[in-house]
């Protein structure tokens, strides 16, 4: 195959998918009824364990019984980076009430914490690798894409879950109740 005929290939995949990141609905889409998706157990979720920006292994576990916003998210993706400054105030206004947010990041270390630094990152960022990929893949994050959010209750189940960037307003929606 000729460097052009490859060239273009290759052009022609990357507009069909800047194309596509403009043209989809930017609404995160929820899982439909609640009830389906309680019958996805956080238990991977609970059975990983990722090491955070300080090289510390922190197991999930540590976070049973609060209710647990997990966040797939890498710090190249624009919707990852519009949702966290949300994500942000909802840490600073219900942490007394067992709110806990924890980003684990799919990208380098270095990238990952000048980006927390840079906007303030006030809950735990872990960073992930493969292993994080196939957590994401047992709690529904069948295309792999980003962001990825989950919201699990104090009894360990996941109540909502978001392809995509997810707004302040309907994060708080979501999270409010479960505190």
């Amino acid at each position: 195959m000729s460097k052009t005929k490859l060239f273009l290939i290759v052009a022609g995949v990357v507009i069909a998918l800047v194309a596509v990141y403009f043209v989809v609905p930017k609404q995160p889409r929820q899982v439909a009824s609640p009830a389906a998706v309680q019958e996805i157990s956080a238990e991977p979720v609970f059975a990983a364990s990722f090491r955070d920006l300080d090289d510390k292994l922190q197991p999930l576990k540590q976070w049973r019984g609060k209710v647990v916003v997990l966040n797939f998210w890498a710090p190249w993706c624009p919707p990852c980076r519009e949702e966290m400054p949300g994500f942000i105030s909802l840490q600073d206004k219900y942490r007394e009430r067992g709110l806990v947010f924890v980003g684990v990041a799919l990208d380098e270390k270095i990238k990952v914490q000048a980006f927390a630094d840079e906007i303030g990152v006030n809950y735990p960022i872990l960073l992930g690798e493969m292993e994080a990929v196939d957590v994401a893949r047992k709690i529904g994050n069948r295309l792999g894409g980003l962001p990825f959010t989950v919201v699990i209750d104090r009894n360990g189940r996941i109540v909502a879950s978001a392809m995509g960037g997810v707004t302040l307003a309907k994060m708080e929606k979501i999270v409010l109740p479960l505190l």
